[in-house]
């Protein structure tokens, strides 16, 4: 006997009262993480609240999970999905065609170059020498090819993975990505980088994994090379899409190959789009400046609520397993980072700088 329409109408409501709960829960511990990682200790560092956001919920996820109602699982799956999903979009208000325009050819040329051959060597080498799962493996190379665990997130909707795959691949992100902001610096004024100004700001914004790592270890060179290696990052940033795109193509062609014709809601990933769609608005200045600086910080919050809720979701016992393997994935990449990215850059510069 199928249930009567007043009891489906008090379990919906049930149901929407949970998710409403799970997401203010997460709101809440995004916001006491974002004051976490304003702390001087913290932001010092270059982590930013998107990587305190996923390491604080994991710790709660594994230690007191269990006080947290069960319905309120519906609203941190939302905002590890589908807000996730807004907020990347709108992550395209931080990137315009201008920006990409002022270092030109060489560093458009040094982004795409590094992109490119750090996904195929990244996704290789942990598919095939490290024997990592697909998803896990590109992820991981996905955080050091474009921009940390802003690409990880954006990766992860897209190839519909498990949490703890995430977790794995920001954790190498987190690690690397801080040796970068300290070694760069170091490696650069012990005159280890054969670069000037301009080869300093094409090769940390390239390779470096995020944003804040970036500017961080570039303000350690001069103003000019920081406001260089910024620009190249956007850049980067803005190869999250077309990547995206070719990636959602790929799977469905890959899918239909191996007979499985699993259909997916999207083909293509909207949230992409909307990404291009936002950097165009970005480009004509449209959106007062205050107003998107507005847009930005609670963009910046809603990927922070993603994170965390991601966290919440990972457990420690299913990345036991390929943790060191992820690690040794990173590692890999990492050294092709410094190495590849170094020989690219010092190429670029003098063919085209």
């Amino acid at each position: 006997m199928s249930a009567s329409p007043s009891a489906t109408a008090v379990h919906q409501s049930s149901f929407t009262r949970g998710q409403l709960n799970g997401i203010l829960f997460v709101a809440l511990f995004a916001a006491a993480v974002t004051e976490l990682a304003a702390l001087p200790a913290i932001a010092g560092l270059g982590l930013s609240p998107l990587i305190v956001g996923i390491a604080a919920g994991a710790v709660y996820g594994n230690t007191l999970h269990g006080g947290m109602p069960e319905s309120w699982a519906a609203g941190i799956h939302f905002s590890a999905r589908k807000l996730l999903r807004i907020a990347v979009a709108f992550f395209g208000l931080r990137v315009s065609l201008q920006e990409i325009a002022q270092v030109g050819l060489p560093g458009l040329t040094v982004s795409v170059s590094i992109v490119v051959s750090t996904l195929l060597i990244g996704a290789w080498a942990g598919m095939k020498l490290m024997k990592l799962d697909r998803d896990t493996a590109i992820l991981t190379a996905a955080g050091s090819a474009i921009c940390g665990a802003a690409a990880v997130l954006a990766f992860e909707s897209t190839l519909q993975s498990k949490p703890h795959k995430s977790a794995m691949a920001v954790g190498s992100v987190v690690l690397f990505g801080t040796l970068s902001m300290f070694l760069y610096p170091v490696l650069y004024r012990a005159g280890w980088l054969p670069l000037d100004t301009l080869g300093a700001g094409l090769f940390f914004g390239g390779t470096i994994h995020e944003v804040a790592q970036v500017v961080g270890a570039a303000a350690n060179v001069s103003p000019e090379a920081m406001h260089i290696a910024t620009i190249v990052k956007m850049t980067r940033v803005m190869l999250l899409a077309p990547v995206l795109l070719m990636l959602g193509v790929w799977l469905n062609r890959k899918a239909r190959g191996d007979g499985t014709r699993r259909a997916r809601k999207i083909a293509v990933p909207w949230f992409a789009l909307g990404f291009l769609a936002l950097a165009v608005v970005n480009s004509l200045h449209i959106l007062p400046a205050p107003a998107a600086q507005t847009v930005n910080t609670l963009d910046t919050f809603a990927l922070t609520m993603a994170m965390t809720a991601l966290g919440i979701e990972t457990r420690i016992s299913q990345i036991r397993e390929a943790g060191p393997r992820a690690l040794a994935t990173g590692l890999i990449i990492y050294v092709w980072l410094i190495g590849g990215g170094l020989a690219i850059t010092w190429v670029v510069e003098r063919v085209l700088g």
